[in-house]
């Protein structure tokens, strides 16, 4: 009984803890492509609270369709009893500029027509989602993040941060990502905007447009989500062996509706484009280089199967980045590896900050 209370406690504990806040700026945000915004909204979410001298701030960088509750969706990580917890830790996460979950978006109120944007909505990029998360933590009054992580796109913002704000992070997770997009990834993302552009609706100002292109274009980014070897186990059909209505055929289109279920289309072409977007070494020397002025303690962390964000580009991260860690996972899962192997990911963060700190002290 004891324990039973002790979990009813943890649960009621995290449902008390996560707040979901509004960020507002009021100033014209101008953007890496020469446009601007009239002002943003970020939506964010925070869980368990600051200590006095607030140096216990974990902040999470969430994937192309996540959004703030990362205890939801990071939750083997992320929650009473978890790694990272909230009795523990000060866990931040902000919806990413351009997203549907609360941040100002393609589906935003233009306040010059008092309509929605879609597709008159200025192009974003990596750089221009990191610059409005660091409006906010300065609003929040954080002069430091103790860890900053992040996987896949998350991952790139995480990098982008670290360069642009060298001085604000003791350690840094970048997990299955990148320095620059490479031209696989550019490859995977137009392939899902031409599905998205073939919705005979798409263009269309309404909110449905595109909806069923961006169900084609879901299916096709598991592809390169998962792995040859994760359908297998998972997918492969069963006896009595039929000739139609295959398992992975299913499963696809279960994964479409069930985005269409939470996303639409505008938001999902707008965010692929700043994914695209990353390179580093834009405007700067070269990757190496800008790789080199990053201060945080660094862990980067590669699914052996990842298909789309392959080890190699971790490996070349933790290359260039002043004394950083490499480790590889192994999963079936490909690139979603990174939200489903969290037992090994816990003894790798635990193995990793636990040597930071012995040699600190």
């Amino acid at each position: 009984m004891a324990v039973f209370m002790r979990i009813i406690a943890k649960v009621f504990y995290s449902w008390l803890s996560m707040v979901n806040k509004k960020f507002t700026y009021p100033q014209t945000f101008p953007l890496e492509s020469g446009q601007s915004l009239p002002g943003f909204e970020l939506s964010y979410a925070t869980l368990g609270n600051l200590n006095e001298d607030k140096s216990n701030v974990v902040w999470v960088c969430h994937a192309f369709t996540g959004h703030p509750d990362v205890s939801l969706w990071w939750n083997g990580l992320f929650g009473p009893g978890r790694f990272f917890d909230p009795e523990k830790y000060f866990i931040i996460c902000a919806n990413m500029l351009g997203s549907c979950y609360g941040s100002t978006g393609p589906l935003s109120i233009n306040p010059e027509t008092n309509e929605p944007w879609y597709l008159d909505f200025p192009l974003l990029t990596n750089r221009d989602m990191v610059r409005s998360f660091d409006l906010l933590r300065k609003d929040l009054g954080l002069e430091k993040v103790h860890i900053l992580i992040g996987g896949s796109m998350g991952g790139q913002h995480v990098l982008e941060w670290a360069i642009q704000q060298a001085d604000v992070f003791e350690y840094i997770m970048p997990i299955a990502t990148n320095a620059v997009h490479s031209p696989w990834g550019i490859a995977f993302n137009e392939t899902q905007r031409m599905a998205i552009e073939a919705d005979r609706s798409w263009g269309e100002r309404q909110q449905e447009a595109g909806l069923a292109g961006m169900k084609a274009a879901r299916a096709a980014a598991m592809l390169s989500y998962r792995s040859y070897e994760g359908y297998e186990v998972r997918q492969k059909n069963l006896p009595p062996f039929g000739i139609d209505n295959f398992r992975a055929s299913s499963y696809q289109q279960y994964m479409g509706e069930k985005l269409a279920k939470r996303f639409n289309a505008f938001t999902y072409w707008y965010l692929s484009k700043a994914m695209d977007s990353q390179n580093l070494a834009r405007g700067r020397v070269s990757l190496e280089a800008a790789l080199g002025q990053i201060q945080a303690k660094t862990l980067t962390v590669a699914i052996d199967s990842d298909i789309l964000f392959p080890p190699a580009e971790q490996k070349f991260i933790a290359k260039h980045i002043p004394h950083a860690e490499y480790v590889s996972v192994s999963s079936l899962f490909g690139h979603d590896g990174f939200l489903v192997e969290n037992e090994a990911f816990v003894d790798i963060f635990r193995k990793f900050l636990a040597k930071e700190q012995s040699i600190l002290n």
